[in-house]
């Protein structure tokens, strides 16, 4: 590994983890949100049909690299059971920033994360680049975690129009460090999207099981592998004591 000149990291389960008692939540907020805006769905029926519009929009999301919204998954749900509704309507507003506001009280910095970004911050510039559908909302959890201040840029895949591992959200990010990609340690927990993605676009990525390793309570997305399998080329912490020791070797 050539000494870096910044480092970049992902932000769940690599900075944070949100709780899976979240997406209950999320689930009974968004509920309670459509109920207020005269739309009475049942909420076993519409949690069924807003997952199977999560899977296969992520899906498609994850096939050509362009980002989706909660807000189209939420449309089809409705849709399903007889609401015709844009997706850009006021009430699906209302009810996708329901369902996030239950990830703020949920999410919790992972032990040790603010010193380490602060020391790291006094000798690099530091970025980070998040796959999360709603910009506004990835952004006030930042902020309320006081996380806003270590960080030269933090760019969102719902702000961008691509997901990771798409090598134009790479691109973009390598130009917000203003430092050669090959010159850039990408720290990240998903072996496609930050591994993989970042050493295609000329990265070097270190993968983080601090989650797995430490037991730490994480939620899943629809898509969560059910296992994962490692690639033995790419360096792995499972503490951030292993990330600074291998900036120290």
């Amino acid at each position: 590994m050539n000494h870096p000149k910044a480092i970049g990291f992902d932000l769940f389960n690599t900075l944070l983890t949100v709780h899976p008692d979240a997406m209950e939540e999320a689930h009974q907020r968004q509920i309670r949100a459509l109920h207020e805006e005269g739309l009475p769905v049942e909420a076993e029926a519409f949690g069924k049909a807003y997952l199977e519009a999560a899977v296969k929009f992520l899906k498609a999301a994850h096939k050509d690299g362009r980002e989706t919204h909660n807000r189209f998954w939420m449309a089809e749900a409705l849709e399903s059971l007889g609401y015709s509704l844009s997706p850009e309507d006021p009430r699906i507003a209302k009810a996708v920033d329901a369902h996030f506001s239950a990830f703020y009280p949920n999410s919790k910095l992972i032990p040790g994360t603010k010193e380490l970004l602060g020391d790291l911050g006094e000798r690099y510039p530091l970025g980070m680049l998040t796959n999360f559908t709603d910009g506004p909302a990835v952004r006030k959890l930042i902020d309320l975690l006081g996380l806003n201040p270590f960080f030269k840029d933090v760019l969102v895949s719902g702000e961008l129009g691509y997901r990771k591992p798409h090598p134009y959200v790479f691109e973009r990010f390598v130009e917000a460090l203003g430092v050669p990609a090959n010159q850039i340690l990408f720290v990240g927990d998903d072996v496609e999207a930050d591994v993989k993605g970042a050493k295609a676009a000329g990265l070097q990525p270190v993968l983080t099981t601090c989650v797995e390793d430490g037991n730490l309570p994480a939620a899943r997305t629809p898509l969560s592998p059910a296992e994962t399998v490692y690639p033995e080329d790419v360096p792995r912490i499972s503490c951030w004591q292993d990330l600074r020791d291998l900036l120290e070797a």
